[in-house]
């Protein structure tokens, strides 16, 4: 409305222990073949996408431990008055890496002129800092993810005449740029489609998103044929606009993240398509660049992203998105990103089981 090995490390200061409580360290460094560093881990938020708290914790943790470092994962809860707190509490315990999620550009720029300062590597995870001096970036290919959610809306629409709205992502996430791009570059092609709004949704809010969509569809008189919905929640609050005009269903709708929400709302019908991004492969491929930098090593990368304010090209670590429908929302389960317990309570046992899923 979202599989290799990460090494992050951060022993906090004494200062630092008010912000335990959304914390998680891990404290194996005396481990046989450690390494010598120390990494620090900012996530942006728990309001835009639950897979912060629920995947890239726990896979970022389990990568660290596996590594035998120390690791400190931090969580800026929306603020980015608490984000820059919490970087400056990562840069004065000493951390050689530092990863963050940027809530903004500018405020996420201004942690990573402080790292390069002291001579810390930053590497962005998932989002791209727009006029940052990240060394490194680490995401999906947020083009590919735009172009897999433009792909699935055609796939449910198909060539009729169609009046299409595109309801993207927070306008200060560069990621929601890339995804209404690659969107356009697939759905612009069919002269069969007319956009007829887009938005970008502040924070992506789902309450906002709902508000939004509402006007949209009082403004268009309902003659909107298919929604370019950027995630799952905001899909979700699509849907839930369409049940009050009892057209859930009969419009395809869109997400991304392959949450267990937007899973359900596929296996009803009132969703059309996800984008699932196997959160392990991304906090793997972040784990092995930022082990890499500790120890001194060359950064494997597979391509660049340019960062049209810092005019720069960064070097990348890209990874390839999937889409997901019906036909194949056992995979998201089968991976292990969903629990079939928690996709098929109630009401969905059937539908899981019609799907393949056990």
């Amino acid at each position: 409305m979202r599989k290799g090995i990460l090494s992050l490390m951060a022993v906090m200061t004494a200062g630092a222990l008010t912000l335990t409580a959304c914390g998680d360290e891990s404290d194996d460094a005396g481990a046989s073949g450690e390494v010598k560093g120390k990494v620090g881990v900012i996530l942006p938020d728990t309001a835009s996408s639950d897979r912060w708290e629920s995947f890239d914790r726990p896979y970022l943790k389990q990568a660290f431990d596996a590594a035998g470092v120390e690791s400190d994962i931090q969580n800026a809860e929306g603020s980015a008055q608490r984000f820059q707190t919490i970087a400056d509490q990562m840069l004065t315990s000493g951390v050689t890496v530092l990863v963050l999620t940027g809530l903004d550009s500018n405020s996420a720029a201004a942690v990573q002129r402080k790292a390069q300062a002291q001579g810390v590597k930053t590497i962005d995870y998932d989002r791209l800092t727009l006029g940052g001096v990240a060394d490194y970036y680490v995401s999906f290919d947020n083009v590919k993810v735009g172009e897999e959610l433009g792909k699935g809306l055609q796939q449910c629409l198909g060539d009729e005449k169609s009046n299409i709205v595109y309801l993207n992502g927070a306008p200060t996430d560069n990621n929601a740029t890339l995804f209404s791009q690659g969107a356009h570059n697939i759905l612009d092609k069919n002269a069969n489609y007319t956009k007829v709004a887009e938005q970008a949704v502040p924070d992506w809010s789902a309450e906002k998103g709902a508000t939004i969509f509402e006007q949209m569809w009082t403004e268009e008189q309902g003659e909107i044929d298919g929604v370019l919905a950027a995630n799952d929640n905001l899909g979700n609050a699509v849907i839930s606009i369409l049940k009050k005009n009892k057209q859930a269903g009969k419009v395809p709708v869109t997400g991304q993240d392959a949450t267990v929400q937007g899973l359900q709302n596929i296996l009803d019908g009132t969703q059309c398509m996800t984008v699932y991004k196997p959160v392990k492969q991304e906090a793997d491929a972040a784990a092995k660049l930022a082990v890499s930098l500790i120890k001194g090593e060359k950064a494997e990368t597979n391509g660049t992203t340019n960062d049209p304010e810092g005019k720069r090209d960064v070097p990348s670590v890209l990874l390839t998105p999937i889409g997901v429908n019906k036909d194949n929302v056992k995979q998201v389960v089968d991976d292990g990103f969903v629990k079939a317990e928690d996709l098929c309570k109630g009401a969905y046992a059937e539908k899981c089981k019609d799907a393949g899923i056990q």
